[in-house]
């Protein structure tokens, strides 16, 4: 009864006019988890959603020790007397999470993983815009007759929305779906995301509307292509002011450090000269860029809008760093440290009235987070999701008629590459990505040796003005070796030009790069055998 006044008394000191007041004292907070975390109910709730998890306990500031996982309900309660004040798992589902070690090897991580959740985290900082981010989500996952849905209260001013394993498919193009963990919920809550935005324009009102564009929330003009915000820059070009010498050195620089940018001394790059650089006012562009897709204003002005519009998507504040390998979320019923509220299970009907109150830890009921779901539920939205997410990342390629077989090159040489493949390994500063998938193509396509490829491919990101990051890099090159090999594009289609490329006629010719190494390297026996592959 004591505990239960001392509760009592803490809720109403954070309880003012229906909102939380985060100022709670750490020994408050932990005499709420001893009785809390003593209920049975509770302590089955957090046990039965954590089977097959990693599970972390948090004490108050800190985590303990990974991997770890309960054997017994009771396992909660003595952490808690320990010290814990809240517990977080896994995504992921391990034969025995116990087995779980840094350095381990994907195949060792993915022989003892047997699945993963869609788990969608909402994690605005405005509650109502949350709860409307939440509504949008699962509008998408119910037009794509996803109908079990499991919905919770973060704790704080988010909601987490999940899709369990057992409505995926367990095998996609050969593969095995739980092995294909991070990638392809990545792509699937990318694309959720995308569909999301514009359910949510239709959920907001006209006052919510009128408060939105009081936010700080990022603003600007959108790419066509992938509806990312784009980022603004300049383009600024610097002659040598010494006549004998007359460089020009073109600098990219974001639009909010322009001014920055101009008040330093710039110095020629040339060694034999090093004057001072005047700033070329007449040179002077702006243009947009997405980081996204990689296309710009200036080669594809048509992408961009020409209206000012806010950025829905940091409404629906969808959390993409939740979905890697290992990465915690609060368990079901779990307290939050910050506001000594539950992550309390909640229906779709009642998202739209709830408040942060209705998680009084000594007023809730506790009810499963993981629905019963249909086998391949999911099917439709995994489909979908990878169809979307080869465009937005390479553009339409129509698929080949026949699986491609790859040519193995004897004795190969780089003279057999063709001009535009060539020009792109060079180093480009625009289309990077585009750039990269035909060239892991292109030389898995001939053949090539995968220590071979990965040593290419990264020397040329090393000459990109601008690299790529490793592990995007890593990731394309694994992604590709667990599908079958596809070709590079033909050279009449617009990821060339797209990056600056123009394909010679010779090259159109012969419709594909892998066409124009075998020619050059076999013209008289094997040039016409492939070049029927590349019609369309």
């Amino acid at each position: 009864m004591e505990y239960r006044i001392i509760i009592i008394k803490a809720l109403s000191g954070i309880i003012k006019g229906g909102k939380y007041c985060r100022t709670m004292s750490e020994e408050k907070i932990r005499k709420i988890t001893s009785l809390y975390y003593s209920k049975p109910e509770i302590q089955k709730a957090i046990f039965s959603f954590s089977k097959n998890r990693e599970v972390v306990p948090r004490y108050f500031e800190g985590f303990g020790k990974r991997p770890d996982s309960f054997q017994y309900e009771g396992d909660i309660f003595e952490l808690v007397k320990k010290g814990a004040t809240s517990f977080h798992c896994s995504e992921e589902l391990w034969k025995n999470p116990l087995d779980i070690s840094i350095g381990m090897k994907e195949k060792q991580v993915d022989d003892l993983r047997i699945g993963w959740d869609l788990l969608i985290d909402i994690d605005c900082k405005y509650f109502d815009f949350s709860k409307k981010a939440a509504q949008a989500v699962i509008n998408v996952l119910k037009k794509h007759k996803i109908k079990n849905i499991g919905i919770k209260y973060s704790g704080n001013k988010g909601f987490h929305i999940i899709v369990p394993w057992d409505a995926f498919p367990k095998s996609i193009a050969g593969l095995e779906t739980k092995n294909l963990f991070p990638e392809l919920p990545r792509k699937i809550i990318s694309y959720i995301r995308f569909n999301a935005e514009g359910e949510l324009q239709d959920l907001l009102s006209s006052e919510d509307l009128k408060q939105f564009e009081k936010t700080k929330i990022k603003k600007g003009i959108k790419c066509g292509n992938c509806r990312e915000i784009a980022d603004e820059y300049s383009l600024v070009t610097y002659d040598c002011e010494n006549p004998r010498c007359l460089r020009k050195e073109t600098k990219k620089i974001r639009k909010e450090k322009i001014q920055d940018e101009l008040k330093k001394t710039h110095r020629c790059l040339n060694d034999k000269c090093n004057s001072i650089l005047v700033l070329d006012d007449d040179n002077m562009a702006d243009f947009f860029e997405c980081r996204k897709c990689s296309m710009d204003s200036k080669k594809n002005p048509e992408n961009f809008s020409k209206k000012i519009e806010s950025d829905m998507f940091e409404i629906l504040g969808l959390d993409l760093i939740l979905v890697s390998p290992r990465h915690l979320f609060r368990v079901p019923y779990s307290l939050h440290e910050k506001t000594s509220l539950a992550s309390v299970v909640i229906s779709e009907q009642e998202i739209r009235d709830f408040q942060p109150k209705d998680a009084n830890p000594m007023m809730i009921k506790t009810r499963d987070f993981l629905p019963n779901s249909e086998e391949n539920e999911a099917k439709e939205l995994v489909t979908r999701a990878l169809d979307w997410s080869k465009n937005m990342d390479f553009g339409d390629v129509k698929a080949q008629k026949e699986e491609f077989k790859p040519i193995k090159i004897e004795k190969f040489s780089d003279s057999y590459l063709p001009p535009s493949i060539q020009k792109i390994l060079l180093g480009i500063a625009d289309g990077k990505k585009r750039a990269l998938f035909i060239l892991i193509n292109l030389f898995r396509s001939i053949g090539m040796e995968r220590d071979e490829l990965e040593k290419r491919i990264h020397e040329w990101n090393k000459k990109n003005p601008l690299p790529l990051k490793e592990g995007y890099i890593k990731t394309q090159i694994l992604w590709s070796y667990r599908n079958k090999i596809v070709p590079p594009p033909n050279f009449d289609k617009d990821y060339y030009r797209g990056i600056g490329i123009i394909p010679t006629d010779e090259e159109i010719g012969m419709k594909n790069p892998v066409n124009y190494v075998l020619k050059k390297s076999k013209p008289r026996k094997q040039a016409g055998k492939i070049t029927d592959n590349f019609k369309n």
